[in-house]
């Protein structure tokens, strides 16, 4: 499979990005997610956040889910488009999380996350086909259950808050890329209505949860 010249430096960029922040502790304090921060009007940091990693094994995991996923995406929208959703994804990601941690001033957060599960969504979406695999299975496992209990897992993550890992970014982008997609190929929720429920019914679950106060 050809890869997209954006794609590469897109992945590059964060690295070098990534980089810096682990070798400079006040570069990375100073474009963290950080809601104190955000709510004093450092409003870029919803996006530079996105640019961000804890360490390399996270960096990594990031970036090859990308690599992996990116080019289904970019054969569908093109690579102006695909930037636009990664974009959108990362935004929508950030928005949740400060959606559900905006009274918690101290809360911060990094990572490509929030971007590259949008990204995966709207893959998913676009070939409902697609099988994973996975370490440790040796048989395929299609890319909706993984999509759908990736999302669950991520309910279970924000009810919980014990790991440390921001799930509500996971989330926001999933949603991010969900809609863009829809939004891209409307036509997907009469011709494939099943998958688009299938994929749309743990987002639909996240705001009941919300709305009763269980979030």
């Amino acid at each position: 499979m050809e890869y997209n010249f954006v794609l590469l430096a897109l992945i590059a960029i964060t690295a070098l990005i990534s980089y810096k922040g682990f070798q400079d502790t006040l570069f990375f304090k100073q474009f963290q997610f950080h809601v104190g921060s955000i709510r004093a009007g450092e409003q870029y940091r919803m996006i530079t956040s996105g640019f961000l990693h804890g360490d390399l094994m996270h960096l990594i995991f990031n970036m090859y889910a990308l690599y992996s996923f990116a080019p289904i995406v970019i054969a569908y929208f093109g690579t102006f488009t695909f930037v636009l959703a990664y974009f959108v994804s990362l935004l929508s990601g950030s928005f949740l999380t400060y959606y559900f941690n905006k009274n918690n001033y101290s809360y911060s957060a990094i990572g490509a996350s929030g971007a590259v599960t949008g990204i995966v969504y709207a893959a998913i979406l676009l070939e409902p086909g697609l099988n994973l695999y996975l370490f440790f299975i040796p048989i395929p496992i299609p890319a909706y259950i993984f999509g759908i209990g990736y999302l669950l897992y991520s309910i279970y993550g924000m009810k919980a808050q014990n790991d440390g890992i921001g799930h509500a970014a996971h989330f926001g982008g999933a949603i991010g890329g969900f809609i863009f997609t829809i939004v891209k190929y409307p036509e997907m929720i009469t011709q494939n209505s099943y998958m688009v429920s299938l994929l749309a019914l743990p987002i639909v679950i996240l705001f009941i949860m919300k709305r009763q106060g269980k979030l």
